[in-house]
């Protein structure tokens, strides 16, 4: 079997892309998404970290994993593509040829599950390849789709490509404000454009600021306070502010076998593993403690002597969250945050109320591994959408929070915008 199809299949393939790219509105965001049921744990991140945002440098040997299961537990014609997009994650209008090089390619690498009580074949791939690879810098999505057709969209997957030109001094700080001293983190930072030299840089330049590698509180479309020649600063006092949060909540699946002490209960079947974690309590009233954790991101692997690949198995994880008096909360939902549930606030992700038990229930198919997470409330009447931690988690100045500021430039008379900048700093070495 060919691992990179037939090149004429290809060539309908990449017409295909642009045809798809053509009718999505300049405005549509693209998300990761799961568009199939049948497809579970997506995981794109850097070769051999499992807790690396997937970013890779222009015109290196860097490398990223791309894995997922898919529980039909068959053969299928699964392909990728790469797609770029401007600051905002909307499709950039310009044609493939301008940013990759070569053809979407066939994932045909693929392992059926043993062990396992959940049937599943696994796919893997390890991209960019000499046949194809980004040659511009920018915001990407990485498209899995089936048959060459992209009308049959499996799943999305966001990734950074960077060509880091600009230089950034960054600072953490405590806000100024003192309302927001002792729960939020404040960032600013100095910009040094000399190498793209922008005519027009209050335009050119945009900048984009990141909590835990989150995209649903990123800060955006700020103005720096000062610019001179090259130099942009941005010491504004309120502009990109944090809610500090608290450290992610835990949840370790490494063995179905032994239940963790977050664990309550489990219910063994023959065919299928159903687990009950321990209820959640509000933290927002509780003192702030320092523990090691993972910023929302998880990793797949087992404690047990099988390959974690395509030999662990999954569960129907059962979450549940006691609101203080077990009553729910006015004009608000709660959602399950983490990258498992994909970032997104949506009905997969909405934890419904259980009045005959007065908590909050929601309920995933996971793989063997451990997992971060936190609970957050959006107010209905929020036209934004805005996540919360106040009722939930707290915030806290002193939390443990990875940074990434992103800095893109778009040349005159271009149609996309390029990373040409990126810094990235913990909360705990500021």
């Amino acid at each position: 079997m060919s691992r990179f199809g037939n090149p004429s299949i290809l060539a309908v393939c990449t017409a295909c892309i642009v045809s798809f790219l053509a009718g999505l509105s300049a405005h549509a965001q693209i998300y990761d998404a799961v568009y199939s049921d049948n497809i579970k744990t997506p995981q794109l991140y850097v070769s051999g970290n499992q807790l690396a945002y997937p970013i890779i440098r222009l015109n290196t040997g860097d490398q990223l994993e791309l894995h997922f299961d898919d529980l039909d537990a068959d053969v299928k014609n699964y392909y990728y593509a790469l797609q770029i997009c401007n600051v905002d994650w909307t499709p950039a209008l310009v044609s493939d040829f301008d940013y990759v090089k070569g053809f979407p390619q066939r994932i045909s690498d693929y392992q059926f599950s043993s062990v396992a009580l959940t049937r599943y074949t696994h796919y893997q791939a390890v991209l960019p390849v000499s046949n194809y690879m980004p040659i511009r810098s920018g915001n990407y999505i990485l498209k899995v789709y089936l048959d060459g057709d992209t009308s049959k969209l499996a799943f999305t997957r966001r990734l950074l490509v960077t060509d880091a030109r600009v230089s950034i001094r960054s600072q953490l700080l405590q806000p100024l404000d003192y309302m927001l001293t002792h729960t939020h983190q404040r960032i600013q930072f100095t910009l040094n454009t000399s190498a793209v030299n922008p005519a027009n840089p209050l335009d050119q330049i945009k900048v984009v600021v990141l909590q835990d590698y989150r995209w649903d509180n990123a800060i955006r479309d700020v103005r720096p306070t000062f610019y001179i020649n090259n130099t942009l600063e941005y010491k504004n006092d309120n502009d990109f502010v944090f809610a500090g949060g608290n450290e992610w909540r835990w949840l370790d699946l490494q063995t179905f076998r032994y239940q963790s002490d977050r664990i309550q209960n489990a219910n063994y079947g023959k065919t299928s593993t159903e687990i009950f974690v321990r209820p959640d309590m509000d933290r927002s009233r509780n003192p702030y403690y320092f523990y090691k954790d993972y910023n929302g991101f998880y990793f797949i692997q087992t404690t047990e002597n099988i390959n974690p690949v395509w030999q662990t198995d999954y569960a129907r994880v059962r979450f549940n969250y006691m609101p203080a008096g077990n009553t729910p909360f006015p004009d608000r939902d709660i959602y399950i945050l983490g990258q498992f549930t994909g970032g997104r606030f949506n009905d997969s992700t909405r934890m419904v109320f259980n009045t005959e038990k007065g908590r909050y229930e929601a309920s995933f198919l996971l793989k063997q591994g451990y997992y971060s997470y936190s609970y957050v409330t959006v107010d209905r009447n929020d036209p934004d959408k805005k996540p919360s931690f106040d009722v939930t988690e707290g915030n806290h100045v002193e939390t443990e929070n990875d940074y990434m500021i992103l800095v893109y430039y778009r040349a005159p008379g271009s149609r996309m915008d390029e990373l040409v900048g990126i810094s990235r700093f913990n909360s705990l070495n500021k």
